[in-house]
């Protein structure tokens, strides 16, 4: 039997009585990503700390703005060619002990970092510190997906992006002090994230527990070396061009074509792989091939604005490396308000397109009034600028990796996750590099241009410092000299934002064809484990007798509409049959061809589906996987009677009877989505929760489908409804009972506020000489004189209303001489108005 836990997650029984992975709650997964977030904190750590750093570093170590760019781009560089690498070693490996590696890799290159000499050095140690951080941004995602569902996951996001933003403000903030604190120095920028990293792996031993695959593999590793060859000199031909060569030399020549080699070749590699570290099939799938190249120009934006901005704040605006980390937290607000307002919204609405378009508009709009900017723009105005950068990334960034994720199978999670966060990595690296090469051409232009503008005596002075390439200390300078620089540097990098605003213009295009579907409502773990679990029918019985011999081969049962405790079950108008499981027989290669589309509401196609052929014995025959269009394709054995069965997450699952003749048959088959629904009950006026409130689901004819009473915060859900309009009824002790009706969406989870007024109660006794007083009349008057209610009182002369609203009442008695009484109902009400009726003449 398969039972339905709050999270959607399964647990089934295997054979040989072991029990399946259990569902994690939500102190389990946050006791589990509490190492894996300490993780990504100290990876974003290592690449923000030393922004505002960087202009001492270089200056000290005797670099130019070249190496200042390959500082950073270094880094992106061997992030961005590992993390294809790390995505294909997670779908192999352990991931714990791959996170784990990650961070020691991570330690060791910041360690070398901290004693670099002269700029190459420091460049050579960034790239092994890139190489840890691309297997930690990588991993962090690809764990999150195997253990949250993509609907679930938009909460647990927004915590990533919580932490990105804090390590993101704290990290310019941090480097900032240990830049200006003289007995620290900025070597420390590489040294402070190792303690950090150590926790991290004595967390990760302790909380995270992930299933370690065991199967034979084949790393793909020419690939991976191809790869990491074609982007190096992709970038290394962005990064000189215009500088050390024309941009049309030999040198550009050799150096794009020896490019578009190494990736044919790439390409060409990954085809014929086994264990491909990019499986080209993916790239079949629309909505990964668009996320891929919105994210190319998405990190185009995100890099951009965390390398210039500190030079923005220091080179043009003269402010200290701490008060340039300081700046900037508009920014990084922003991205963390969006990220964590977003995923908790796309958690309860399941909708993400919206939250990703909008993202674009942002990030876009936010980039061109940048580029308007100069060395003396208001603050005030850069602040806007700055937050509506940061809102947008925010919703862009987690959002594009969610979409792929929830178009994925478990196999490929890791492969797909890291596919799109290898495209983000490209466009940072590719976009620091050439928008460095762009500034450092335009602030030269911008110097040129003002020196005619100087004295005589600094027009000598300038052209004695020789090349505008190396980072200049402005303290030293004259002041003519200082506010030439500082106006190219603010226009030079005003330049930058402007051409990185049309390219995320571009993100924003692509994204409006990206198709918005369904968040799946279980883990990669949960989708693994139910399509190896096997559960049986009783309307199956033909499938039972040869349950041992198909091992692989598995139904469900139908629930029933409420169990005898109460709780929350689902009921349904027909028997249903969940997927098959992949293993077992597989189709002949010869045989009858069956063939067709499975699609959803309103006729849309259901990629992804699982079509199996079983034979009326419960034998399977044959196995499909609907494509893009819908469209499956499986060969039945002869002529003949056979059982098809479809199934998709987030719909129901479909069986039907086909016979099979001696032509090809085609038969199409409808699925219709199963839906959730959720919602809180909240006491009207106060908004507090109410808890132990009975909940209880009807159809349109009145039978219950569900119910259950409401927990600690007022909470209540209910999943596999059939959707359509449903009744909802609630009733708590002190409150006022409600009954409201629901359309239950056709696929996803429907989410529904119940707010429940006060009942007060008024009760008591009408007595006479001799006692109480049977069969006396007791009418209770509002203030505006409407009757409210009446009551005829028993052997015990007691009578009572309930349900009352606060307010002024009249009650009056009957049955000798009436008497009425006045008195005022509040709060929950009065227990004990007692009236006393006399004789008449009395």
């Amino acid at each position: 039997m398969a039972t339905t836990t709050p999270s959607g997650v399964r647990a089934h029984a295997k054979h040989g009585g072991g029990a399946d992975e259990a569902p994690m709650t939500h102190r389990q997964i946050m006791e589990a990503l509490s190492g894996l977030l300490l993780g990504m904190f100290v990876a974003i750590l290592s690449s923000t700390i030393v922004s505002n750093a960087l202009p001492h570093i270089i200056g000290d170590l005797g670099g130019g703005q070249s190496a200042y760019t390959w500082v950073v781009t270094a880094a992106l560089l061997s992030m961005t060619a590992a993390t294809p690498l790390w995505g294909k070693l997670a779908d192999l490996y352990s991931k714990k002990a791959l996170v784990q590696i990650a961070l020691v890799i991570y330690v060791v290159g910041s360690m070398a970092a901290g004693l670099s000499q002269n700029p190459g050095m420091l460049i050579a140690c960034r790239v092994v510190q890139g190489i840890g951080v691309g297997g930690l941004s990588a991993l962090a995602q690809i764990v999150m997906a195997a253990m949250i569902s993509p609907r679930e996951r938009g909460r647990y996001s927004g915590y990533l992006g919580a932490t990105f933003a804090v390590a993101t403000v704290g990290g310019p903030l941090l480097g900032g002090v240990i830049t200006d604190t003289s007995w620290l120095g900025w070597r420390w920028c590489f040294y402070v994230g190792v303690p950090f990293a150590v926790i991290a792996l004595i967390v990760l031993q302790k909380t995270l527990h992930l299933p370690v695959v065991k199967r034979e593999v084949k790393v793909d590793w020419g690939g991976a070396a191809l790869i990491s060859a074609a982007v190096s000199l992709l970038l290394v031909w962005v990064t000189f061009a215009g500088d050390k060569y024309d941009w049309l030399s030999w040198q550009t020549y050799a150096m794009v074509a020896g490019s578009i080699v190494l990736g044919a070749l790439f390409v060409l590699v990954e085809a014929k792989a086994s264990e491909p570290i990019i499986p080209l099939r993916l790239f079949k799938n629309r909505t990964i091939t668009l996320a891929s190249l919105a994210s190319l120009f998405v990190g185009v934006a995100m890099f951009s604005g965390t390398v210039f901005f500190s030079q923005y704040f220091q080179l043009a605006r003269d402010k200290s490396p701490t008060m340039s980390g300081v700046l900037t937290i508009p920014m990084i607000g922003g991205l963390f308000v969006s990220s964590t307002v977003s995923g908790q919204f796309i958690t309860r609405t399941g909708r993400w397109k919206a939250w990703l378009v909008s993202g674009g508009v942002l990030v876009t709009a936010g980039l061109l009034l940048l580029g308007g900017i100069r060395y003396d723009t208001d603050y005030w105005k850069m602040a806007i600028f700055m937050a509506l950068l940061g809102l947008g990334i925010g919703m862009m960034m987690q959002n594009l990796v969610l979409a792929t994720q929830n178009q994925v199978a478990p196999s490929d999670l890791g492969s797909a996750s890291s596919t799109v966060t290898f495209f983000r990595s490209l466009g940072g690296a590719v976009g620091v590099s050439a928008l460095g090469a762009v500034m450092a051409h335009r602030i030269t232009h911008y110097v040129t241009d003002g020196i005619g503008s100087l004295s005589p005596k600094y027009q000598a002075a300038m052209a004695q410092s020789g090349s505008t390439d190396t980072i200049p200390d402005m303290n030293t300078l004259p002041g003519p000299i200082r506010n030439l620089l500082e106006s190219a540097y603010g226009h030079g990098i005003a330049d930058v934002f402007l051409i990185a605003g049309g390219l995320a213009a571009v993100a924003f295009l692509i994204t409006l064809f990206i198709k918005e579907v369904p968040l799946k409502t279980k883990g990669a773990l949960a989708q693994s484990s139910e399509s190896e679990a096997p559960v049986t029918d009783p309307a199956a019985a033909p499938a039972v007798a040869e349950a041992q011999q198909v091992p692989a081969m598995a139904f469900a049962t139908t629930e029933s509409a409420s169990s005898a405790d109460g709780t929350a079950t689902t009921a349904a108008t027909a028997p249903r049959v969940t997927a098959v499981a992949m293993a077992g027989e597989t189709a002949p290669a010869g045989g009858t061809p069956v063939q067709g589309f499975v699609r959803g509401a309103e006729s849309a196609p259901v990629p992804g589906a699982a079509v199996t052929l079983i034979s009326l014995a419960g034998r399977q025959l044959g196995r499909a996987v609907a494509q893009a269009d819908g469209s499956y394709a499986l060969a039945a054995p002869g002529t003949g009677s056979y059982v098809l069965i479809a199934s998709a997450d987030g719909f129901q699952p479909q069986a039907s009877t086909v016979v099979v003749g001696e032509e090809p048959l085609s038969y199409d088959i409808l699925l219709s989505g199963t839906s959730g629904l959720t919602g809180v009950v909240r006491a009207a006026g106060s908004a507090q929760p109410v808890k132990d409130a009975m909940v209880v689901v009807t159809d349109v004819r009145g039978d219950l489908l569900a119910a259950a009473q409401t927990g600690e915060q007022g909470e209540f859900g209910f999943t596999e409804l059939v959707p359509g309009t449903v009744t909802i009824a609630v009733n708590a002790a002190g409150y006022r009972p409600r009954a409201l009706p629901v359309e239950v969406a056709t696929t996803g989870v429907t989410r529904v506020e119940v707010d429940l007024d006060t009942g007060a109660l008024l009760s008591g006794v009408v007595r006479a000489p001799h006692g109480p007083l049977a069969d006396a009349r007791v009418t209770l008057v509002d203030q505006a004189g409407n009757v409210v209610g009446t009551a005829t009182t028993g052997a015990d002369g007691a009578y009572a209303f309930t349900d009352l609203d606060s307010g002024e009442y009249t009650v009056i008695a009957t049955g000798y001489p009436p008497v009425a009484t006045a008195l005022t109902v509040a709060g929950t009400g009065t227990d004990g108005h007692d009236i006393e009726l006399a004789h008449p003449g009395e």
